[in-house]
């Protein structure tokens, strides 16, 4: 009953079994040949011994011996061979099936891979993500240009400043030479000289007169 219910070796239990069988006939047949060298020697001495005794009858009869002795000698290398060569086959084919078997896993994570990314559900995703891009584009350009009209009315009479006394610096050697030839005067009350007997609105005019410039 163990025997009934037993599994079913894998793939690499069976190989490793297979190579077990055919290491083991390897060893028999080099035993096997060493025994086969050991009396073909053997022969050899006593076709030599016959031949010095003058006894051809029975160096004959060993020497068919030692022929049929080397025949089956080489017989056992041309199995070893065979065996070999079976042992190396079972190797390829191992790793063909190896190869088969990750070429399989391979067609099936593709598979899966091709059904994950739905061609449609992809270009859908690429069309909103775009349009959204589109919007997100259009929000921004829209709030930059608020904050700039913001920063701009607020920021009128600054930049009027600022180009005022770039115009200022410009020409500043004229306007010094300017200030320095105007008159001095202290400012009193309205519409009244000061010392110098320059009045306010005289004064006024003069540096009206230089922004001019």
């Amino acid at each position: 009953m163990a025997g009934f219910f037993s599994k079913k070796p894998t793939v690499e239990q069976q190989i490793r079994q297979n190579d077990r069988v055919l290491r083991r006939q390897q060893r028999d047949l080099e035993r096997d040949r060493g025994s086969l060298e050991k009396e073909e020697k053997k022969l050899e001495m006593e076709i030599k011994k016959a031949a010095k005794q003058g006894n051809k009858q029975a160096a004959t009869i060993l020497a068919k011996q030692l022929v049929a002795l080397r025949k089956q000698r080489t017989k056992s290398y041309s199995m070893g061979s065979k065996i070999q060569a079976v042992g190396n086959q079972q190797k390829m084919m191992h790793s063909n099936m190896k190869m088969a078997t990750a070429m399989g896993t391979t067609t099936k994570t593709m598979g899966q891979m091709n059904k994950a990314m739905d061609p449609q559900k992809t270009m859908q995703i690429m069309k909103e993500f775009e349009k959204e891009s589109t919007k997100m584009g259009m929000s921004e350009e829209m709030i930059n240009d608020t904050l700039d009209d913001i920063l701009d009315e607020s920021g009128d009479e600054e930049e009027q400043d600022a180009i005022v006394n770039q115009v200022l610096d410009e020409i500043g050697i004229e306007i010094t030479d300017k200030m320095v030839s105007a008159p001095s005067a202290v400012r009193g009350k309205l519409g009244e000289t000061s010392k110098t007997g320059v009045s306010d609105s005289a004064i006024e005019q003069q540096l009206a007169a230089l922004k001019d410039l």
